[in-house]
């Protein structure tokens, strides 16, 4: 038996095919890859985990210890093990800014002050953050970037699929910079290209718009940010096609500008980011707090493919991939600090991983349209409509029999994702869920529920039936929480 199915990724507007941004991943924790030791130990772990991708730190300390002074090795071993164990890499750019703070740049430039200047609160305090208002910060950071570039280009472009430029910029303590040059663009006119975003008609400049309102700071901070990575994605461009984007660390506890990495590529800030950096493939949510679904989706826009390079590493993380490949055709997912993880954490993530994979593997469909589910204790019902088809989807634990539903633990999340292959047939994937199918027209049956796996040619095995308590006597599909299973549904009408 054969099912055909559609590669759910979107294609990128650089041409690339899909698969080669199909990224089950995961990010190495932040110190990971600081000598060739630490290389060589932590690529077999990743490839045993079913990643395709690591998301791997290239430190500008370590690249240029000595302003001119390039030294690719930990580049360059990365590469090679990567190659050797069948990954493929994205390499973050820990440039001028790494979480808001400078803190990865090289110590010829921390120590320069006054060639390299600082960020300054209102108030006048120096910040550890370089001013992206700096012509001399921006030279020294776009020479080092546009090294890696170059050499990447030349070494690994067998390897490499996509670039983070910089890392959760953003600014602390203030909404913007209030340093000299800052102060200077300040009172500089809005860029008539932002004139419809702004809702402006006439000149004007940014203080005589916002004066000391923090949010209209923070939007002057995010064009100018913005605008500082474009500039690096331009000399990127000299050497490489390779994607290129952002990532965002969110404000997740409703606090002004200043009180989280403000002006960074926050969903509130889009069109000052695509307007400052066209050149980016999409900007990234780093995704640490509650409302999974409700961050992913003010990033899955139709001019932003989603990609989630950062959450953290759970037992629900698994969950969470197959609803945003599901939900969205996700570029990827990718838990942060997995090098760290307790095997609890990645098991699951393992399981869902070679569900996904075997998705891809599976042959082309006529039709893209699929579904996600993430549930859990309070979110624990959707429901879809498709053509005359009513589609219930629940947490598996509403089941009365299921053990959590009355033992009073907390419900692991269910994660699945739900494809439509043809009329009144479907692929369910993922664990800890059940789905119910209808209709207000005439009367659904389950013809047949058949597990099944997919092999690198795509070609489909059956495993076996799910009949009798397995469907519940033909009432719906079902997976455990804890189970991870390819269902093949087959529903047929009667009257």
């Amino acid at each position: 038996m054969r099912i055909r199915l559609l590669v759910l990724l979107l294609a990128t507007t650089l041409g690339l095919r899909s698969q080669n941004l199909f990224i089950l991943g995961g990010e190495l924790s932040n110190s990971a890859v600081t000598s060739v030791e630490d290389i060589d130990e932590v690529m077999p772990r990743m490839k045993a985990l079913g990643l395709n991708t690591v998301l791997v730190p290239a430190y500008w300390e370590f690249l240029e210890p000595e302003e001119g002074q390039f030294d690719y090795t930990l580049i360059d071993r990365t590469v090679l093990r990567a190659r050797e164990n069948g990954l493929k890499v994205v390499f973050l750019w820990f440039g001028a800014w790494k979480n808001s703070m400078s803190c990865y740049a090289p110590l010829w430039f921390k120590k320069d002050t006054r060639r390299f200047p600082r960020a300054k609160t209102k108030k006048g305090k120096t910040l550890e953050i370089a001013s992206c208002f700096s012509e001399e910060v921006f030279k020294a950071d776009n020479s080092a970037f546009g090294a890696l570039m170059q050499h990447l280009s030349q070494t690994a472009a067998d390897v490499v699929t996509m670039i983070q430029v910089e890392n959760e910029i953003g600014m602390l303590e203030s909404a913007r910079d209030h340093s000299p040059l800052a102060n200077k663009a300040y009172d500089e006119p809005i860029p008539r290209t932002l004139y419809k975003t702004l809702n402006i008609s006439k000149p004007t400049t940014w203080r005589q718009l916002f004066g000391d309102d923090p949010y209209g700071e923070e939007k002057f901070m995010a064009y100018h940010y913005a605008k500082y990575v474009g500039r690096l994605c331009e000399t990127a461009r000299r050497y490489t096609q390779m994607p290129l984007y952002v990532n965002a660390a969110m404000n997740s506890r409703n606090r002004q500008p200043g009180q989280y990495p403000s002006a960074g590529p926050l969903a509130h800030l889009t069109d000052f980011w695509k307007a400052g950096a066209p050149q980016l493939l999409c900007l990234a949510p780093d995704i640490y707090d509650a409302g999974f679904k409700s961050w992913a989706d003010r990033y899955a826009l139709p001019d932003n493919p989603l990609f989630i390079p950062e959450c953290h590493c759970t037992e629900n993380s698994g969950a969470r991939a197959m609803y945003v490949f599901g939900e969205h055709h996700a570029l990827g997912f990718s838990p942060f600090a997995i090098d760290k993880a307790p095997a609890k954490a990645t098991e699951n993530l393992a399981k869902a991983y070679n569900l996904l994979k075997q998705i891809v593997n599976s042959k082309l469909s006529n039709s893209t349209l699929s579904w996600g589910l993430l549930f859990d204790q309070q979110d624990k019902e959707r429901i879809i409509r498709d053509e005359d088809m009513s589609i219930t989807c629940r947490h598996y634990s509403t089941l009365p029999w299921s053990p959590q539903a009355t033992d009073g633990s907390e419900w692991p999340e269910g994660g699945a994702m739900l494809v439509k292959l043809d009329k009144h047939e479907y692929l369910l994937a993922g664990t800890g869920v059940v789905v119910r199918f209808g209709s207000e027209t005439v009367q659904v049956g389950i013809g047949s529920i058949d597990e099944v796996s997919i092999d690198e040619e795509g070609q489909t095995h059956y495993l076996r039936r799910n009949n009798g308590d397995e469907n519940h006597q033909g009432r719906h599909a079902q997976i455990a929480c804890g189970d991870w299973k390819i269902l093949h549904i087959k529903l047929y009408t009667y009257k």
